[in-house]
Formats: C-alpha cells, structure tokens, sequence
C-alpha cells in the first residue's frame, strides 16, 4: 500500500494575509476602473473614441461593485446597512452547519463508502508492516506499559482481591474435591506416574535405616520391661535392625514386591473411594475446610494479587525483562504474519470493514451531529470569519471577474447601440 501524498495546508496566519492580497488587489482594481472613467468621461468629447474606454470603465465598475456587495454580503451587512438577505451566514450559520451535517451523513457516512474505501486501503497489511519494525514494537510495547501501569494504579487493590477471592472460592473451594481428584489420581495410576515417588520414598526409607542403627536399637531397648538384661536388648536391638534394613532393601531392590503392590493396591482404592465413597469425599472435604479456611482464602487472594502486580510493574519497567522481549517479539511476528500472510490480511480486513460498517451504521447519525452542534456552538461573527479565511480568498475572483466581464459587457452593449442606433 502506497503511502498517500501528503498535503501542506495553510496556517489561518497564511490564510488571512491571502486574503487581505486578493481584497487589496480587486479594489485597486476598482479603483483603476474609477479613474479610467473619469479620465474617459473628461476626455470623450475631444477624442470620440474615449466613449468606448468610458463604456468599459463604466461597466468594469458596475461589475466590480455589484460583486463586492455580493461578496460582502456572504459574511456580513455591506458598509454597515442592515439590508435584507446580507451577512447571510452570521443570520444562517445554525442552519448551514444542520444542512453540512446532513450532507456528511449522506455522502461520507456510508457504509459503503466506508467498505469501498477501506477495501482499497488494505489497512492490515500497512499495519502489518508497520508493527514488523522493531522501532514500532519498542513504541507499541512502551504505551502498552504505560497503559498497563496506569491501570494497576487505578484498580483498587482490595477490589482486585476480592475478585480473586470471589473466583477461587466459586471455581476451585465451592466444587467437592474427592471427585476429580480421585479421577486425576486413577489416571495416574494408572499410567504407572506413582512409581517414581515410590521409588524416591522407598530410597530414603532405606537411607534413613541405613544411617540409624542407634536410633532402632535405643527405641527397641526403651520398649523393653526394665527387668531385661542390657545384653538382651542388645541383641533384639540388633536383630530388629537387621530384619527392618534386610526387609526395606529387598523393597528398594525388587519392582514386584508385595509391599510395591500393596502400596499400588490401596493408591487404586483410594482414588476410587474418593471417586464413589460419600465418606472419603466428606473426609476430603472436611481436609480442604481446614487447610483452606477463610482467613488463609483471604490472604492467598492478596497475597497472589500483590505478587502479579509487583511482578508486572517490574517487568514493564524493565526493557531487558523476560516478558518485555517476549511483547516486542509477538508484536514484530504478528506484522510479519499481517504482511505476509494473505488469508490473516483478509480476515483482519474483513473484521475491520465489519466493525467499521456497524460503526457507521449505528451511529452515522450522532458522528454527523457532533458537526451541526459544534457550528451551533460557534459565535456568528466568528463562524463567518472561519468560513471567510477558508474561502474568501477564492471569492476575490469573483470580483476581478466581475470587473473584467463587467468592462466587456459595457463595451459590446455600447458598440452595438452606437452601430445600431448611430
């Protein structure tokens, strides 16, 4: 898409002295007019030929005037006299300003003008490419932040909490938890998942025997009636520790021991009492209630509030951050695929003609009032200055032309009288 040729309009500064020019010079011609008259009147009856120069001047005069009271009378009373049908714009402005509004309605404010017109934009490409600069992403990441931080500044903080609240109690506390949790678990016992956490406990089970033979030893020996010898509960001890480290290396060593599948056994019964048995899931419940009780849903609320929004306003304000890479790459990805990608342009295109579209059709009425309002709200005076620096230049002409075709008209219309009439 071609950028459109951009148009150097003029300052009202630029405008105003324009037209003081084009008024100077259509009354100096006026005045020259004038003075070819009275020159010619004075003169005819020595040079016969000066009646012609005298018709013309005359005209031209004519001409000049009528256009000037013409003019004038666009934007206010000529030389101060309230004549009727002047200063037509001061008297009418409130009802040019509803016909102008009117005719944007009509002939810009349609939907399809807007479609036709958007149609030859290709406004997703030229946006495509646009955003695919990387200078443009950094622009769009750095309002994009400034927006963000702006609006973590507005929201209340307690509001915001209450909303995390409200969801989690709604979506995670209110549901029983027996059920999906039990079906989550049966999946993954099913698939063998558990093995490994088996595995990792089993592990330190055995290390932990491994590394406290005092320990099994002392507590066999304090259970023991106090009329045993010492030597006696040295030897259970002994033997206790042996049995118990004998026993929990086979389990660590053998997949297929009896303690491994008694263990998978009840997992599997578990998840599915927690599934179909009322009691278990009343336990569930009853355990979710105490760990999660008012007091600690309210904190976690806040708590996981303030953490999301330390967090954002850190990476924002932090263009080396994680996050901040990752906007400024999906926003350059996205123009690429904008400009790139045909079918991605056409339907973005199509949702902006289809937004536009409903825009105009919507509210094609009240985007036209905003005009008809505006000029109500404007002074007269200055609703006729406005309109007179944007087309009060064009309307000297008309002056000069009348001054021109005034002076032919009076020349020809006294030639054919003079050869008519002799």
């Amino acid at each position: 898409m071609a950028p459109p040729s951009s148009i150097s309009l003029p300052t009202d500064v630029e405008r105003a002295s324009a037209l003081r020019r084009m008024k100077l010079l259509a009354t100096l011609l006026l005045g020259l007019m004038a003075l070819i008259f009275v020159v010619s009147f004075a003169l005819q009856d020595d040079y016969p030929w000066m009646q012609y120069v005298r018709a013309a001047s005359e005209g031209g005069m004519v001409g000049a005037i009528a256009d000037w009271f013409a003019v004038t009378a666009l934007f206010k009373h000529p030389m101060g006299l309230k004549i009727p049908h002047t200063a037509i714009i001061p008297r009418r402005k409130d009802a040019i300003g509803a016909s102008l509004g009117e005719f944007v309605e009509s002939n810009f404010l349609s939907e399809d003008v807007v479609r036709a017109k958007l149609a030859t934009v290709g406004v997703a490409q030229g946006v495509g490419r646009w955003l695919a600069k990387p200078a443009n992403a950094d622009r769009v990441a750095t309002e994009g932040a400034v927006a963000i931080r702006g609006a973590l500044r507005i929201l209340d903080d307690e509001a915001v909490q209450d909303v995390i609240e409200s969801m989690a109690r709604k979506h995670l506390l209110d549901p029983p938890w027996g059920p999906p949790v039990g079906r989550m678990a049966a999946r993954i016992f099913e698939d063998g998942h558990h093995h490994r956490l088996i595995d990792l406990l089993i592990d330190r089970a055995a290390d932990w025997v491994t590394d406290n033979y005092e320990t099994v030893t002392h507590i066999v020996s304090d259970r023991s009636p106090s009329w045993v010898p010492g030597f006696v509960d040295g030897a259970v001890g002994y033997k206790v520790y042996n049995e118990m480290h004998r026993f929990v290396l086979a389990v660590q060593a053998e997949p297929d021991h009896e303690v491994r599948q008694a263990m998978d056994k009840y997992l599997k019964e578990l998840a599915e009492d927690l599934q179909h048995d009322p009691k278990v899931i009343a336990q569930a419940e009853s355990i979710k209630g105490q760990i999660l009780d008012d007091p600690r849903v309210r904190d976690l609320a806040a708590r996981t509030w303030l953490t999301i929004k330390s967090a954002l306003l850190e990476a924002i304000d932090d263009p080396s951050s994680e996050l901040w890479i990752k906007f400024t790459g999906a926003v350059r990805d996205f123009g690429q695929r904008l400009a790139n990608d045909a079918a991605l342009a056409a339907k973005v295109n199509g949702w902006i003609s289809d937004g536009a579209g409903y825009l105009v059709r919507t509210y094609r009425h009240e985007i036209a009032a905003v005009i008809s309002e505006t000029v109500e709200r404007w002074d007269a005076d200055e609703t006729s200055r406005k309109i007179e620096l944007q087309v009060g230049k064009d309307l000297q002409f008309i002056r000069i032309n009348g001054t021109v075709v005034g002076a032919l008209a009076g020349l020809v219309i006294f030639a054919l009288a003079h050869l008519v009439f002799g």
